[in-house]
C-alpha cells in the first residue's frame, strides 16, 4: 500500500515537471510577444523593457527569498541568493543565449550598461565585505548602504529611459512579435500573467525537481546548489532562451542586464533598509566569481568579432557556470 503512495506522488511529481515546464514556455512566448509590443508602444528599445518590466518581473522569485530572509536574520541566504543568481544569470542565461544563437551588441549598451553593471558588482563587494578595507569595519549592508543602492538603482533606471526615448526617436525597432499593434489595456494584462505564468510554473518546476532528486537519493546540500540556485532562474533562463529563438537579442542582454542590477541595487537595497544585513557565510571569492562574470560581460565586446557575442564566447561562459558549480560541491 505504502509501495503504491509513494509511486501515486512520484508519477504525480514527473506530471508537475512537465507541467511547470509548460507553463515556463509558454509565459516566456507571450512576456516576449507582449514586451516587444509594448516597447513599440511605449517608442523605447526592446533592451529597455527587458531591462525594466522582465528584468524586474523574473526576479521576483529572489526579491521574495531575499526580503524573507534578511527579515528574519538570515543574512547569508539574503545576499548569497543575489550572488548566486547573478553568477547565474550570466554564465547559465546569457552562455545559453549565445550557443544558440549569437547575438550583436549595440554600442551605448557597453558604453552604458554593462559598466554600470560592473560597478554594481564591485560596489556590493566593497560594502558586502568591508573588512577588505579595514579591520575595524564589520561585513555588513547597513541602512545608509541600502539608502544608497535604492538611490543608484532609480538615477539609473530614470537615465537609461530617458536615453532610450531620445535614441530610439524616428527609428523602428525590427524586432517581430504577433501582438504589434494591440492596444495597451490588453498588452499589459497579457505581459502580467505571463509573468505571473513564469514565476507560479518556475515554482511548480521547483518543487517537482526537488522532490524527484530526494527520491532519487540527491542529498540536501547538492539539491540547494544545484536545483534551488537554477529554479530561481528559471524565468530569466526560459525568457531569455525564447528571446534569443525569436532573434530579439536585446530582450534577452536586457534581461539579465537588468535582473542583476535589479537583484543588487532594490532588492539589497530594500533588505538592508528593512534591516541590516550581516554577511557571515558568502565568501569574498564569491564576490569575486560575480564581478569576474559582469567583466566577462564587457570582455566579449573586444574578443573575436567587436561588439558580438559569439558561440564560442557562449560555450565559454556555460564551461564557467559547470565549473564553479562543480567548486561549490566540492567546496
Amino acid at each position: 500500500m505504502t509501495m503504491r503512495i509513494l509511486s501515486i506522488f512520484f508519477t504525480m511529481d514527473y506530471l508537475f515537471l512537465f507541467a511547470g515546464l509548460a507553463l515556463l514556455l509558454l509565459g516566456a512566448e507571450f512576456l516576449v510577444d507582449s514586451s516587444v509590443a509594448i516597447a513599440k508602444r511605449a517608442k523605447v528599445s526592446s533592451f529597455v523593457i527587458g531591462l525594466t518590466i522582465v528584468g524586474m518581473g523574473t526576479s521576483a522569485p529572489e526579491m521574495f527569498v531575499s526580503l524573507s530572509s534578511a527579515w528574519n536574520g538570515n543574512g547569508d541566504v539574503a545576499v548569497g541568493n543575489i550572488i548566486g543568481s547573478n553568477i547565474c544569470n550570466i554564465f547559465l542565461i546569457l552562455g545559453a543565449s549565445a550557443t544558440i544563437l549569437p547575438f550583436a551588441i549595440q554600442g551605448n549598451i557597453i558604453r552604458r550598461d554593462i559598466p554600470f553593471g560592473i560597478f554594481a558588482a564591485v560596489l556590493v563587494t566593497l560594502l558586502g565585505h568591508k573588512s577588505l578595507l579595514s579591520d575595524n569595519f564589520s561585513n555588513t549592508l547597513t541602512r545608509i548602504d541600502g539608502i544608497v543602492f535604492l538611490i543608484l538603482f532609480f538615477a539609473y533606471m530614470g537615465f537609461t529611459i530617458y536615453k532610450s526615448r531620445k535614441e530610439t526617436s524616428g527609428t523602428e525597432d525590427e524586432a517581430i512579435s504577433r501582438l504589434t499593434g494591440k492596444p495597451v489595456f490588453l498588452l499589459i494584462p497579457i505581459a502580467i500573467a505571463s509573468l505571473a505564468g513564469l514565476v507560479f510554473g518556475g515554482k511548480l518546476f521547483l518543487g517537482a525537481a526537488e522532490n524527484l532528486a530526494r527520491a532519487w537519493g540527491v542529498s540536501d546540500a547538492v539539491i540547494a546548489i544545484t536545483v534551488v540556485a537554477l529554479g530561481t532562474s528559471l524565468p530569466e533562463l526560459i525568457t531569455s532562451i525564447v528571446a534569443a529563438l525569436k532573434k530579439n537579442s536585446e530582450l534577452a542582454f536586457g534581461n539579465v542586464i537588468g535582473s542583476n542590477i535589479f537583484n543588487i541595487f532594490l532588492i539589497l537595497g530594500v533588505s538592508s533598509v528593512a534591516k541590516p544585513i550581516a554577511i557571515q557565510g558568502v565568501r569574498v571569492e564569491d564576490f569575486a566569481v560575480m564581478i569576474f562574470a559582469t567583466l566577462c560581460t564587457f570582455l566579449v565586446t573586444c574578443t573575436f568579432r567587436p561588439k558580438y557575442f559569439d558561440r564560442i564566447e557562449g560555450i565559454f561562459f556555460l564551461i564557467c557556470y559547470v565549473g564553479y558549480t562543480a567548486y561549490l560541491v566540492m567546496r
